[in-house]
This record gives structure tokens, C-alpha cells and sequence, in this order.
């Protein structure tokens, strides 16, 4: 009963069009709810649901017990026909993500070993793709004479245009002459597993011995903070990022550090008009 509950979720899931990682996510917290509460599911009921999230606090961070809550919320109204009652939840953290600075994604392209792993660096940073994307990426996704590319079936089940860097667009069209019939942009018959390049990332993090955390969304992060400093106008970024609502882009008015150095503070003004 419990795999078909399961089995259920997941097909569900993919029918609603969710994309793979939340797939995954969902089917991770509820197989782990309903090995922890060993009851049969025609009897589970709000209260297991309730006991499961307060074990959590002891060592999950909030936005983790958030997505609990949303994988079993799912599964109880969706799946079993149940409903779960409102169930209150701390505020999700809200943490500014890591950026690099621009010497750092030097360094970091510099310490690749292989072509290939140059070019999965360079292009998350070029383009702002999310990993998920940039796996997903197929020869034909790219127009070489634009330097522009698609995202099909983004975040969202989305399409939007990226951009890549001219010399980056002529380095990857030299790469897939040398592959030619390859399904995906960086690998045969099937794509790259998101894991894959985050152990590449990880890898070329240790090698550039840059203390940051670094992830393939680290790249994502730095790609929109550099444009803004740059003077990119915020709704451009928007579009290039694939965000459904401005306020999630506005985050990088928070994180970019330049723009920070070049504020003129308060009082140095004071100390000049007393010097004057």
C-alpha cells in the first residue's frame, strides 16, 4: 500500500508538470514520513504529520522542515484525499547567497583541467543558466551567429533566451564539431546529472583554493550581482534569470558589494564640511 501511495505521488507530480528536482524532493520527505510512522496509510492523519515536522527542529534547517511540509501537504490532499489542516511554520530563512568576486571566477576558470569542464564553468557564469538547465542544453538550443541561446521547458515549464559571451559561443561551437551527433551540449545520449557538475565545481573550488562555499548556483548568483554592477538595468537580469516576479531579482541589490564600496558615507561629508 505504501509503494502505491508512492507510485501515485510521483505520477502525479509528473503529470502536474513539476520539474525533476521537486519531484525528487516530494518523494524523498514523504517515503522518509511514511517509513518513520510505519502505520498504514488509510490511517494517517494530521497528528503524524504534525510529530514528523517537530522532530525535524532538532537538526533540519527551516527551509528544509518548509519543504516537508509543502511534500506532505501534497501528498495528503492530492494523493490521499485528506486534508492536513493549516500548519504553522517558522519563517523561511533568509540568508544572501555566496558571490564571487570577478578575480574568483578567474581562478576558477583557470584551475579546470578539461576543456569540458572550462566550458560547463564558463557558460553557467556567462549565461546565469540554473544546473538543471544547463544539463539539459542541446546543440540545437544555441544560435552561434547571435551568441544567444534557449532554455526549453525552464523553471516554471518556461522558455527564455540567454545570452553567452561571443568568445564563449566560438569555443563551443569548435567543441561540438568534434562531437558531432551528440544528443545534449555536454554529453552523448543522455544529459549530465546535476551532481556531476556540482562535484566539478566542488573539485575547481579546491583547486583555485577559494574559501567560499561554491556551488553551480554560486555562478547563477555571481552572473546577475556582476551585471548589475555593471550598470544592467534589473528588469533585464529578470528576463535573463527566468524570475517570475521582480522581487526575487531585487535580492542582488542586497548583495552587490560594488555598489556598496562606491556609497559615499555620511560622515566623511561631516568631516569635511568641519575641515572646510
Amino acid at each position: 500500500m505504501v509503494m502505491d501511495a508512492l507510485g501515485k505521488l510521483h505520477t502525479e507530480l509528473k503529470l502536474r508538470g513539476f520539474s525533476p528536482l521537486t519531484v525528487r524532493n516530494y518523494s524523498f520527505f514523504v517515503d522518509k514520513f511514511l517509513k518513520q510512522t510505519n502505520k498504514p496509510v488509510e490511517q494517517l492523519n494530521q497528528e503524524d504529520v504534525r510529530t514528523y515536522l517537530a522532530a525535524m527542529f532538532d537538526d533540519k534547517s527551516k527551509n528544509t522542515i518548509m519543504l516537508a511540509a509543502a511534500a506532505l501537504k501534497f501528498f495528503f490532499v492530492e494523493i490521499l484525499k485528506k486534508e492536513v489542516g493549516e500548519i504553522k511554520m517558522p519563517k523561511k530563512d533568509k540568508k544572501l547567497p555566496e558571490v564571487l568576486t570577478r578575480d574568483e571566477v578567474s581562478k576558477l576558470l583557470k584551475s579546470a583541467e578539461t576543456r569540458k569542464s572550462r566550458l560547463i564553468i564558463s557558460l553557467l557564469y556567462s549565461s546565469g543558466l540554473r544546473v538543471s538547465e544547463l544539463v539539459n542544453l542541446k546543440p540545437q538550443d544555441l544560435n552561434f551567429a547571435e551568441n544567444t541561446g534557449w532554455v526549453r521547458g525552464g523553471k516554471g515549464s518556461k522558455d527564455r533566451m540567454f545570452t553567452v559571451s561571443p568568445g564563449l559561443a566560438n569555443e563551443l561551437h569548435e567543441y561540438l564539431k568534434k562531437r558531432n551527433g551528440a544528443k545534449y551540449l555536454f554529453s552523448q545520449d543522455e544529459p549530465l546529472t546535476t551532481r556531476n557538475v556540482q562535484k566539478i565545481v566542488k573539485h575547481l573550488r579546491h583547486r583555485a583554493d577559494i574559501q567560499k562555499k561554491i556551488t553551480p548556483h554560486t555562478l547563477r548568483h555571481s552572473f546577475a550581482t556582476h551585471l548589475l554592477e555593471s550598470g544592467t538595468d534589473i528588469r533585464m537580469i529578470q528576463a535573463l534569470l527566468g524570475h517570475s516576479s521582480l522581487n526575487t531579482t531585487q535580492l542582488y541589490t542586497h548583495i552587490s558589494s560594488e555598489q556598496i564600496k562606491k556609497i559615499q558615507n555620511p560622515l566623511d561629508s561631516l568631516m569635511n564640511n568641519k575641515i572646510q
